[in-house]
């Protein structure tokens, strides 16, 4: 029998035996790895589909070629099954299904309602605050330029309470009239929370009552010669106007609802989401899901749907460019979710349709520039693989670099590169845990080398797969050690390249040491530009990483050293009296005057700091 009839014969045996319930099936490999996770109203019904036809895709076939067992999960619904399968799918990543690549939380504009003095600040994540959120955002970019036209218009504080409870002065932000200086009391609390409602009207769409109300106190402060109140609130209108004119208020129309556009090419598809709140452009993303290049539009976008909205708030209209598989079973799902009425349709009005296209439009030029890049990269990978002459294919390539300052804050650092370029998602950071290899670059890189391929071989169905080729930064010393480890792990045949730089550490000089052997490529070749943007990009993460890490070691406070003091405790502490310094110099009776701070905890900070 072979492996198809046999994946066939698994899934036949297991069909008797499963309860004719809705609910979510998984297809698993000889490993148990996850192949596929499906959906069904009724799961027997929907196994038999896979025994019986005759004319199954090439895809389902190669799957079921692989299924060695069959697991499913009952639901009371078939919304519940939904929901289950879209968490099941983002989870496990199954290689069978199609996936949502480089899902993430979008940023969200925050005003808090229970603080004296509200703060204007971005939130990603859960909602756990109290306050008013404003959003999704597209991108920090867009949140970012928000907040900057609220600063201009309404002057909202964006510090954070520790520095805001200890200015005794205001700020720059003061003085280029960003902010009213409510840390020095430079207004009145009143008027503060005032400006703030009208930041809050004016998010949510009401613009032009607030517009009104501006023109008004620049005419009577003009009556009145107050020149420079007049000039403010003419700055406010300007500011006001701006953001008006560049997000098309007018033109969209949409108070709130994501348009969500999808355009497909060689196998390759971008969907492209629009955000629109409060009539107002909050920008826009494009992704890249992982599909088999038959699968059609509808069920690509189904998919997507299912997924992107899993994590994320709904809003109450999805327009789409293509017509959506279970489109009424994804509405009543999410209905049921957000409790409140939610609907997806295809674009169908005038002003549906150009927004739908300029989405539609964004997606295409978006692929198209995605395509470029990943036949460039097909190109520099298979050019280097040719180059020196390594025998197995490359789709995966890892880069190392350290850094340190004096063996201070060691810290090792991975990227990764495929044919669709750089993938952050790979990226891995390495404190170094052996003190006597700090500052000491060959013990760093044999440190971080061992740890990352000796888990990988231990688990094998660990977070990251080998890599078809190691570049590390640095010459002969770094390339003998490295080999040295890979060969102790058994890793005789993963190829290994070090990138040292020229007697003068020059770019274009660099020096490429492969089985012992110096190459050096002309500055002119593309595959030198290559490998010194892989190596930067390393150097960069390491960099970046150890500055972080250096950044929380100096921001450590004093009170961090003393037992028993947690972050509630120190957050008390240093809210009561503002630095670490003053705590020290307090006395025994201070310190017991503090919320929070028992006797016995008094004592002991006492004495650390005065024994």
């Amino acid at each position: 029998m072979d492996s198809l009839e046999q994946g066939k014969k698994i899934i036949k045996d297991k069909i008797p035996l499963i309860a004719k319930n809705p609910g979510v099936y998984k297809m698993l490999s000889s490993t148990g790895e996850i192949l596929y996770i499906g959906k069904a109203k009724n799961i027997p019904n929907r196994l038999k589909s896979y025994v019986t036809d005759s004319n199954l895709p090439i895809r389902t076939e190669r799957m079921l070629s692989l299924t060695h067992n069959l697991e499913t999960t009952t639901t009371s619904n078939e919304s519940e099954a939904l929901l289950l399968e879209a968490n099941l799918i983002k989870k496990y990543k199954p290689r069978y299904n199609i996936l949502l690549r480089d899902d993430k939380s979008f940023p969200y504009i925050y005003i808090g309602n229970k603080d004296k003095w509200p703060q204007l600040t971005k939130l990603r994540g859960k909602k756990t605050k109290t306050g008013y959120y404003f959003g999704p955002f597209a991108s920090i970019g867009s949140a970012n330029w928000t907040i900057k036209i609220l600063q201009k218009i309404f002057q909202l504080r964006v510090c954070d309470d520790t520095v805001f409870k200890n200015r005794d002065r205001p700020c720059i932000l003061y003085q280029i009239k960003r902010c009213s200086g409510p840390c020095v009391g430079h207004i009145k609390e009143e008027i503060y929370l005032s400006t703030v409602n009208d930041a809050i009207d004016f998010i949510s769409g009401k613009s032009r009552r607030i517009q009104k109300n501006l023109s008004k106190e620049m005419e009577k402060a003009s009556k009145e010669l107050d020149y420079e109140k007049a000039a403010i609130a003419r700055d406010r209108i300007k500011a006001l106007t701006q953001i008006q004119t560049s997000q098309k208020i007018n033109q969209t129309n949409l108070y709130e609802a994501d348009v969500i556009s999808i355009y497909k090419e060689t196998g390759k598809t971008c969907v492209q989401v629009f955000f629109f709140r409060s009539k107002q452009n909050w920008g826009n993303q494009a992704f890249y899901p992982k599909h088999d290049a038959d699968d059609t539009m509808q069920d690509i976008l189904s998919s997507f749907i299912s997924q992107f909205y899993e994590n994320k708030t709904i809003p109450c209209l999805i327009i789409t460019n293509q017509v959506v598989s279970e489109r009424k079973l994804l509405e009543k799902t999410f209905s049921s979710k957000e409790n409140k009425q939610i609907v997806i349709k295809l674009a169908k009005s005038k002003n549906e349709i150009n927004i739908s296209k300029l989405a539609e439009k964004n997606a295409k030029q978006a692929l198209t520039q995605k395509l470029i890049q990943s036949d460039t990269n097909n190109n520099l990978i298979e050019g280097l693989a040719t180059k020196f002459k390594l025998n197995n294919n490359i789709d995966l390539i890892e880069v190392y670099d350290n850094s340190h300052i004096q063996g201070s804050d060691s810290v090792g650092a991975l990227i990764c590169f495929g044919h669709e370029g750089f993938i952050k998602k790979r990226y891995r950071k390495f404190n170094i845990k052996d003190d006597r290899v700090k500052g000491d670059d060959y013990g760093m890189m044999k440190e971080v080398l061992f740890r990352r391929f000796s888990k990988a071989i231990k688990e094998k169905n660990g977070s990251l797969s080998l890599p078809d080729l190691v570049i590390v930064d640095g010459g002969k010393g770094q390339y003998s050690i490295s080999r040295e480890v890979l060969n102790e792990l058994g890793l005789h045949d993963l190829p290994i390249l070090a990138v040292a730089k020229g007697k003068k550490r020059n770019a274009g000089e660099e020096r490429i040491y492969y089985k012992n052997k110096e190459f050096i490529l002309n500055r002119s070749d593309p595959l030198l530009f290559f490998i010194q943007r892989l190596r930067d990009e390393a150097h960069r993460f390491a960099i970046s990483t150890h500055r972080a890490r250096r950044k929380k070691s100096l921001s450590k406070s004093l009170l961090d050293q003393i037992q028993g003091i947690g972050q509630q405790r120190k957050r008390a502490l240093l809210n009561h009296f503002g630095s670490a310094r003053a705590v020290e110099s307090a006395s025994l009776d201070d310190l017991k005057s503090v919320e929070g701070i028992e006797d016995n905890i008094a004592n002991k900070i006492y004495n650390y700091f005065h024994e």
